[in-house]
């Protein structure tokens, strides 16, 4: 038996899904979160959608590292969900109002405005379960930007301690005509970021002595 009869005899035990239903539902998996196992992509919902809403907080938060990358995706999941429950809710009273309108026997006014009631009155354990599941999204999504922020806060903080103690040395090594090799002492900075930085100090350097001479001639 060649490679291709044997594979063909191995699907035919496959454990798998074989439905259309169960083969949409396998399909979910992808979708899954890694770290919670929630479904966040639902599968009326547009997948290329979900992905621009995670790069617009990527590219607003920049993060660094995998702990500011997991913290801007649990920020964008969240917002995500946030989204979707509103969408719910006026679909819900959209739903019921639908439905009580079929019932009218006029367009008056007060009858709409006694549909509208009794949509609100039909749907109001759906929409209460929906206030709680918002309100517990929200109180999520605040305290992640909250550490998120707090983090990259700290981080460029750190960074430029380093960055100011790496053009100390460097200046110290060109004024004594000496080479300096970056990796050797672990800066990780790029030749970019250092010129930048070199750059904002001769300003700020220039800025001083300025205001010094302005502040002596006065």
């Amino acid at each position: 038996m060649n490679t291709a009869e044997i594979n063909r005899e191995n699907a035919q035990h496959s454990t798998g899904p074989k439905t259309e239903a169960g083969k949409q539902k396998s399909s979910l998996n992808a979708l899954r979160h890694g770290l919670t196992g929630q479904t966040v992509v639902m599968p009326a919902e547009d997948l290329a959608a979900y992905q621009r809403h995670v790069k617009s907080f990527t590219d607003e938060y920049r993060p660094a590292g995998a702990t500011e990358e997991n913290l801007v995706q649990a920020v964008a999941d969240a917002s995500w969900r946030l989204n979707r429950v509103a969408a719910l809710e006026t679909n819900l009273l959209t739903l019921g109002m639908a439905k009580e309108i079929e019932t009218l026997t006029s367009d008056q006014p007060v009858e709409e405005a006694f549909a509208t009631a009794g949509a609100l009155e039909r749907q109001s354990k759906a929409l209460a379960n929906l206030s709680i599941h918002s309100q517990r999204l929200s109180r999520q999504y605040e305290r992640t930007i909250v550490q998120l922020r707090q983090l990259q806060k700290e981080r460029r903080e750190q960074e430029d301690l380093e960055m100011h103690k790496l053009l100390n040395i460097l200046y110290m090594k060109h004024s004594k005509g000496e080479s300096y090799d970056l990796a050797a002492d672990g800066f990780v900075f790029t030749p970019e970021q250092i010129n930048t930085a070199t750059r904002d100090r001769r300003r700020s350097n220039l800025a001083s002595k300025a205001y010094d001479y302005r502040s002596a001639a006065a």
